[in-house]
Order: structure tokens, then C-alpha cells, then sequence
């Protein structure tokens, strides 16, 4: 099946509105491992307005799964990538001043760049994922930074579900195949959620993991975190 990571930023947002350790984030990270999520994904950024770095430095030891950290790679985030040394880093081409990720690298135009950054995180024996539209020479040229993995941005896919199920998914179709084809691995993430997951599940090929967070959690303030994540799980299985 596609494997599942867990997004918990939303859980760090509710906390941070009050101060304090309500809801505990490093508990909640525990517990989606413990009721089957196949990773735990957090995104710190400048600001620390959800996930912090210190949030980091205690989910680490404490889970047994995957652990994905997301964010712009600038000096102190591969600091943090190196100290702590995830499964996995993905890379995401925000400002400090985005509310959330949306938009994937220019790999022509950062090519240099990133090559840079992922031979830093390789050395240190950590899979690397490139955040990435579906354009098919982005995902091309992804291939030459060294990278391990693209993670296809699924916000424009998630817009025209509702439209039209087939005209949304057909350029995730046509990346997934691209991204085969020059050898990398495929994880997808962004607005993807249980009206919209199983179809693109379903759809698209050679697809390893799924980062959820957002609606996810939302999600889990109605059916229990327990049983979202095992109504994402169901979603997951390959036909």
C-alpha cells in the first residue's frame, strides 16, 4: 500500500494559541505511530508559528517510524536536518512569510542550488525529497540534483477533484510516470484528503508516501485520531 505520514503542524498551531503543552505534540506524534501511521511529518519554519525546533529535537528519539522534516533549506534548517538526521528531508521552496506551502522548485533555475543542499544531506545518509509541480522538465531536471524522491503538489489536483475527477488527476498521472521513468520516488502531498485521496490513490502510479496534515487533523476533531488515521489507511490500499 501507499504508506502514510502524518502531518502534526496543526496539533503545534493549537497548542501555541494558548501556551503551554496542550495538546501535547510530541504525544501526538507517539500516537499516530501507535494507531498506524507509517511516518510523522513536521514543517518548522523561521517564525516557529507552529512546529518548533525544539518540538524536533524531542519527537526524534521518541518514534520508531519514519520522521520527515519539510522546510526551506536555508543554513539553519540544514543545521537542524544534520543534527537530528530524519529518514527523510523534504525540500520546499517557501519564504519565511508563506502561510503554507504552494508552489514546487524551478529545478533549471535552482539546479546549482539544490545540488548543493541535497549533496550536504546525502553525506549524511538522509533521503532527500524535492517538492515539485507536475511539469514534466521540472520533474526531469530533478533528476540531475541527486535527489532520492519529487513530492508532487497536490493543491491543483485538489481544486478540480470536485469539477472534474479525471482532467484533475491526469498531469499527476503523467509526472508520476516521468518521475519513474528518471528513477526517482514519488511522495504527494497538500489539500489531499478523504474525499479526493482514494481516486489519486488509486490513479496514480509508482506512488510510495502521502504527507496529510490539515485535513487530517480536522478530520480527527470529529471520528477520533485513532479512527482518522485508519480511515486514511483504508484509503491507501492499492486495488
Amino acid at each position: 500500500m501507499t504508506r502514510l505520514s502524518v502531518n502534526i503542524n496543526k496539533i503545534a498551531t493549537i497548542r501555541n494559541a494558548r501556551g503551554g503543552n496542550i495538546p501535547n505534540v510530541l504525544q501526538a506524534a507517539i500516537d499516530c505511530e501507535r494507531f498506524g501511521a507509517h511516518g510523522i511529518t513536521v514543517h518548522p519554519r523561521p517564525d516557529e508559528r507552529h512546529i518548533r525546533y525544539s518540538d524536533v529535537y524531542e519527537i526524534r528519539p521518541k518514534i520508531t517510524t519514519e520522521f520527515n522534516i519539510e522546510g526551506y533549506p536555508n543554513r539553519k534548517f540544514l543545521d537542524l536536518v544534520l543534527d537530528v538526521k530524519p529518514h527523510q528531508v523534504t525540500l520546499v521552496p517557501d519564504p519565511p512569510e508563506a502561510l503554507t506551502s504552494n508552489a514546487g522548485w524551478d529545478t533549471i533555475a535552482n539546479k546549482d542550488f539544490l545540488i548543493d543542499v541535497i549533496k550536504e544531506f546525502k553525506n549524511a545518509g538522509v533521503r532527500t525529497s524535492i517538492f515539485i509541480d507536475t511539469n514534466l522538465k521540472n520533474i526531469e531536471n530533478a533528476s540531475l540534483t541527486g535527489t532520492d524522491r519529487v513530492e508532487l503538489y497536490t493543491e491543483p489536483y485538489a481544486a478540480e477533484y470536485p469539477i472534474n475527477q479525471l482532467k484533475a488527476v491526469a498531469p499527476f498521472i503523467g509526472a508520476a510516470k516521468k518521475a519513474h521513468e528518471v528513477g526517482l520516488g514519488i511522495n504527494a502531498g497538500h489539500d489531499l484528503s478523504l474525499e479526493n485521496l482514494k481516486y489519486f490513490n488509486d490513479m496514480v502510479p509508482h506512488l510510495d508516501e502521502v504527507s496529510i496534515g490539515h485535513a487530517l487533523i480536522s478530520d480527527a476533531l470529529y471520528f477520533g485520531l485513532e479512527n482518522t488515521i485508519q480511515m486514511y489507511l483504508k484509503l491507501l490500499e492499492k486495488i
